[in-house]
């Protein structure tokens, strides 16, 4: 499937993007991946794995970061090749953009760096699928400019994703008109319902969240016509590497999706 028929693909809506926040091991993400793949089937969903080979941005210097660029590469091929599920990544600077492109099918602009112009020129070159999180900081009208910058690069192929905004230290909130404010921009939007739950730096030196409200957040997005829902799953959240507390696990999922599947069968729109 190339760029241009995934993000016909993606245009239809009804999918999901799953995996676990970092790359841990191979075979955690490969179990990662083909109960994802399973438990999307069943529920008649477009999947994409994601996961990321560097989480460049952990709260403590000492947080786990992943394996990096070239071993996670090579895990993310493998998994590519094993499930057959297109592949989302974070990458971090322009000089990742062509060697990512090589192997992910989208390439993800973390919020934080959602208004860095060099590195969304970078990603718009690889004529690659382009997922840019709006920033907890920035309204969404201030995502057209982002996405102009991607267009700008060379692809036409963005997704914009909702991800909650800053409410006071340490909490999000989500305001669901962004998503249809994103909307008019002519992007497929997706709705972050894992990260949306975060407590940013809440722990002190990592992040908290409340998971519980996923199933919640996911529900209301679908029911506000959002095109695809994001969301990190992992085995065991209470010892995940990275982001455990706002990770849904991994068993529960096929609920989960079956879940959106019965809110996505009643036509919404944003």
């Amino acid at each position: 499937m190339n760029s241009e028929q995934l993000y016909q693909t993606m245009q239809q809506g009804k999918f999901v993007i799953a995996g676990p926040c970092v790359l841990e091991s191979l075979e955690l993400a490969l179990e990662v991946a083909h109960e994802v793949a399973e438990a999307a089937d069943a529920a008649g969903f477009f999947a994409i794995f994601k996961s990321s080979f560097d989480k460049a941005n952990r709260t403590s210097l000492t947080g786990f970061r992943g394996p990096g660029l070239e071993w996670g590469l090579e895990w993310l091929a493998e998994i590519k090749e094993k499930t057959g599920l297109p592949i989302l990544t974070d990458i971090h600077s322009e000089e990742q953009a062509a060697v990512v492109a090589q192997v992910a099918d989208v390439l993800q602009i973390p919020a934080f760096l959602c208004r860095q112009t060099s590195l969304l020129l970078a990603a718009g070159k690889t004529g690659r699928v382009v997922n840019i999180k709006k920033g907890q900081f920035v309204s969404p009208h201030d995502m057209q400019p982002a996405r102009h910058k991607v267009t700008e690069g060379g692809s036409r192929f963005v997704t914009l994703t909702e991800r909650g905004t800053f409410f006071g230290y340490h909490n999000l909130v989500v305001d669901f008109r962004s998503l249809a404010i994103m909307r008019d921009f002519g992007a497929p939007v997706i709705f972050d319902a894992t990260h949306s739950v975060q407590l940013p730096g809440a722990q002190g030196c990592a992040s908290g969240g409340e998971r519980r409200f996923v199933p919640t957040l996911a529900r209301a997005a679908v029911a506000a016509g959002v095109d695809g829902v994001f969301l990190e799953t992992h085995p065991n959240p209470d010892k995940a590497l990275c982001d455990g507390p706002n990770s849904w696990p991994l068993h529960a999922l096929p609920a989960l999706f079956r879940d959106l599947k019965a809110h996505w069968s009643v036509e919404h729109a944003c």
